[in-house]
């Protein structure tokens, strides 16, 4: 009876030490859920008050009096300048630059901001086609083919710079590896 007493009260020891193991993870799960939602609704907030900061300023009177429109050509060229500064983020890629450089060089363009993994082997694909179509197609036949594929590999630039400054680093853009799924609670 002793040892009976002695196992039930080992089987009870063992089985409260999990439970409190249990209750301190789902105490920390909870608290790091806490931290995020604050981390993101601090965030918000944060953007929300930039975006009460750039409000437009009012017009200048005479502004409204130039009959000629050259007060409101200014306001526009310091709109426009604003926007322009508010793009060229430091560190950030230039989709103009990315865009045009694609649809010149095709898929070598997409070395500025692509993925590599996607970018190199394009590139070299795109080199040996080019030199292999030049050699046994004439080049009059290339070229409706180029106003094609061109103006997509510049979307495809684009696309990558676009996804470059968005997350601050080289992005894919064909064959996304799978996300990661999270685990349900209990």
């Amino acid at each position: 009876m002793e040892r009976l007493a002695a196992l039930e009260a080992e089987v009870k020891a063992d089985a409260d030490a999990q439970r409190a193991r249990k209750e301190a993870a789902l105490a920390k799960v909870r608290e790091q859920r806490a931290a995020q939602l604050a981390e993101k609704q601090a965030l918000s907030e944060r953007q929300a008050a930039i975006v009460k900061k750039k409000a437009p300023a009012p017009a200048a009177s005479d502004d409204a009096d130039d009959d000629s429109g050259l007060g409101s050509a200014l306001a526009l060229a310091k709109r426009a300048n604003s926007v322009k500064a508010e793009l060229e983020k430091k560190g950030a890629k230039s989709w103009l630059k990315s865009g045009l450089a694609s649809t010149a060089l095709g898929p070598l363009g997409w070395l500025y901001a692509g993925s590599f993994r996607e970018a190199i082997p394009a590139s070299a694909a795109w080199l040996a086609l080019v030199a292999l179509a030049s050699k046994i197609v004439p080049s009059i036949l290339l070229v409706p083919v180029l106003f094609v594929v061109l103006p997509l590999s510049g979307i495809a630039g684009v696309l990558y710079a676009l996804g470059y400054n968005k997350k601050g680093s080289r992005q894919r853009l064909f064959d996304k590896p799978p996300e990661k799924k999270a685990l349900k609670s209990g």
